[in-house]
């Protein structure tokens, strides 16, 4: 008999297909107290949560028959995914369940923004009638900015070109092809900022968006503009946020998702300028049913016949072959990674070659794991090895492997080509020893860097001098160096070096990074 605990609020449907399903008993047990849930987690097989509880590395610590825990909802933020994974804990969510509801609800915040719908409303509940204070602006014509052509941003844009807007889009990830199907126009970070009427945001909050609408971003953009966000807290830079509005940059903000939540009555949720709403995104009767049926069906199928579906951490592979890939899994997945980070802008074609043992076995799934690296700053935690080839191939991705028994100098190589519209870029890693992974090779330059936590990417001259003073503006501004690898085309010519550094790099660091003599650019990522 499995035991499932629903440790949220779970729609009754959704909890009556686990109470059908043969050989499973369900315990609803709502509102625990963290300390709560810590002594009762032990009993149980599976988990079913929503965003109340959270799943952090002390509750699997204790949750020593844990198998599973699926999240009713898209996003996995309550739940410590790699402290899940060590534990073999499989991290199941369901994706599709509030896709529409939540691109409608953007919609819903842009038009009520655009035509001060709340403050209207508040108005009037005093008993005014001020038509002149709150004149509103037309979307017909208006340039729609859309930051993200993923699930929930292309809605928002189909729904948009039926508003007769003019839709601009930056997706590195989305082809020329299929941005001109969808009826949408691509642009660069810049430029959607500098042309946007309006600026909707729908990314998932990984590394490299944190802060992404920032004080730079809000230079740029028109002024009397607008801006939406319904996705994650703290891809708006809230207080740039707030001094945009203050300056008249923006003439209003549209805001369903805080850094801190709930936010309370700080200076941004009171600003007139703002309308906003406690996270809805996701709050409609038909969405709460449809994760909770889902993730229901999730849970009974896993039990039942050993199938994962909406995996975020595991994939449908037996145990022990997942182990014995599982070196080549995470190289691969760093590869996609680190790729994206340097910059794939107008991404068209994916090549991957294996080459020695890499190229023995699974290689489909070693490329999965890669697209998975590749788009999950565009996907974030929707985009896993079960559903990357689906999403390459929506996005218009031409995705190639090709394999090799000769390991060149390696016992196992792993290469990753991508075109993008500036040219093609290569990364190599190759795996030492038994489990070690390395990057070998960057753009045909060999170097042997550790893929693994807060990196920088120089690309410089080979001249002297250069690792001191990289090492000196680190040192000075308290940021440790933990390895320093670098490789060169040739003596005094162009060089790469990568550096691991214990913390991340602020921007004012790596602006005087980037001012050094004999640097070309730099760029930071986390893998």
């Amino acid at each position: 008999m499995k035991k499932v605990l629903v440790s949220d609020s779970l729609a009754k449907e959704g909890i009556a297909i686990l109470e059908a399903a043969e050989g499973i008993r369900v315990d609803v047990k709502t509102g625990l107290k963290p300390d709560e849930l810590k002594a009762i987690i032990g009993d149980y097989d599976a988990l079913v949560v929503r965003s109340a509880t959270k799943v952090r590395a002390d509750v699997l610590d204790v949750a020593t028959n844990l198998k599973v825990v699926g999240r009713a909802g898209i996003g996995v933020d309550n739940v410590d995914v790699p402290a899940a994974t060590k534990k073999g804990v499989i991290v199941m969510n369901t994706p599709a369940g509030n896709i529409v509801t939540t691109a409608e609800h953007a919609l819903a915040l842009l038009m009520s923004l655009v035509r001060r719908i709340p403050q209207a409303t508040a108005s009037m509940k005093t008993g005014a009638w001020e038509k002149k204070a709150f004149e509103g602006t037309e979307l017909c014509g208006k340039v729609l900015g859309v930051l993200g052509l993923g699930n929930i941003g292309s809605i928002v844009a189909d729904r948009a070109l039926g508003l007769k807007m003019r839709v601009l889009a930056y997706d590195p990830f989305i082809s020329a092809e299929r941005a001109t199907t969808m009826g949408v126009e691509l642009a660069g970070l810049d430029e959607l900022f500098r042309r946007a009427d309006i600026l909707t945001v729908h990314v998932p909050l990984v590394e490299e968006t944190r802060n992404l609408v920032n004080r730079e971003a809000f230079s740029k953009m028109k002024r009397g503009s607008y801006l939406v966000c319904a996705a994650r807290g703290g891809i708006v830079d809230e207080a740039a946020l707030l001094e945009a509005l203050d300056n008249g940059t923006l003439a209003g903000a549209a805001l369903d998702v805080f850094s801190q939540e709930p936010p309370g009555l700080t200076p941004l949720v009171a600003h007139d300028k703002v309308i906003c709403t406690p996270h809805l995104g996701a709050s409609t009767a038909e969405a709460q049913l449809a994760v909770s049926v889902q993730v229901a069906e999730q849970i009974v199928d896993y039990f039942a016949t050993g199938t994962i579906r909406n995996a975020v951490n595991i994939p449908s592979v037996p145990p022990e072959v997942l182990e014995q890939m599982r070196p080549y899994l995470e190289m691969a997945r760093s590869l996609g990674r680190l790729q994206a980070q340097l910059g794939i802008e107008g991404l068209r074609a994916v090549e991957i070659e294996y080459s020695g043992k890499a190229a023995e076995g699974r290689t489909g799934l070693l490329t999965a794991s890669a697209l998975a690296g590749l788009l999950s700053s565009s996907l974030g935690e929707t985009v896993n090895l079960v559903n990357a080839p689906v999403a390459a191939r929506e996005r218009g991705l031409k995705v190639t492997e090709s394999t090799a028994r000769n390991g060149e100098d390696y016992t196992a190589l792993i290469r990753l080509k991508v075109e993008a519209a500036r040219g093609t870029s290569t990364l190599a890693g190759a795996i030492f020893g038994r489990r070690e992974p390395r990057i070998v090779e960057i753009d045909d330059i060999g170097i042997e860097a550790i893929p693994r936590g807060h990196v920088l990417v120089f690309w410089n001259w080979d001249k002297p001098g250069l690792v001191g003073s990289i090492g000196t503006t680190l040192g000075r501004h308290s940021v440790n160096i933990g390895q320093l690898q670098f490789g060169r085309e040739s003596a005094g010519g162009k060089a790469v070096t990568m550096v691991n550094v214990d913390s991340a790099v602020d921007d004012a660091t790596l602006a005087e990074l980037r001012g050094l003599p004999h640097v070309i650019s730099v760029t930071k990522a986390y893998l």
